[in-house]
């Protein structure tokens, strides 16, 4: 029960780009094409869940060695490391979906959501695995459902025809702040 409480929490209470604004970057750039935001998700979710689950485990080795502070190090080494396999596993067998991510393909490297999910889980200790692993599952599917649903809005916003001061990206953090605050209703639904 615990494991879907959290997994709940990460994914709609405590979604990583509307309550902790990280991933702004690909989340506006991506946003214009639902498959590219489809591919980008999918992309996001497989190294978020396995860099998560072997920086949590490669957190026991740093700390057990007195070396946490290269942890941050070490983090970005095996996030890089799955994003150039991903990346050689993409452009082999889905070049269209290569092609359509461009620069945000490389770029997850770097991702405050891979990142920040991995110090996150580092910091969680000893704590249960079952809550690691509905953290790792639940923070990447949190920013998946939430770049779906904002590219069906950058779809409609694509037709609609705004004010001149509200044109491009205005209009994009305009809809993610009220998204934002229609997310904070489910803050009640854990309590």
């Amino acid at each position: 029960m615990d494991f879907i409480i959290t997994l709940i929490s990460t994914i709609l209470v405590n979604n990583v780009v509307l309550s902790g604004y990280k991933g702004l970057c690909s989340y506006i750039g991506l946003s214009n094409n639902w498959k590219s935001s489809i591919g980008m998700g999918m992309a996001l979710t497989l190294v978020c869940f396995l860099t998560g689950l072997i920086c949590w485990g490669l957190s026991f080795i740093t700390a057990a060695l007195d070396v946490s502070y290269l942890n941050t190090v070490v983090f970005i080494l095996v996030i890089a490391s799955f994003v150039q396999m991903l990346e050689i596993v993409m452009k082999r067998f889905l070049p269209s979906l290569y092609k359509s991510l461009g620069i945000y393909l490389p770029l997850i490297t770097t991702n405050c959501v891979v990142l920040g999910l991995a110090i996150s889980v580092s910091s969680m200790g000893g704590t249960q695995w079952q809550d690691v692993l509905a953290n790792c599952l639940g923070v990447p599917l949190g920013y998946f459902m939430v770049l779906v649903i904002f590219s069906a809005m950058q779809q409609r916003l694509a037709i609609a025809n705004p004010f001149r001061t509200f044109k491009g990206q205005a209009i994009s953090f305009i809809a993610t702040a009220f998204m934002a605050m229609a997310f904070m209703g489910f803050s009640g639904l854990l309590s």
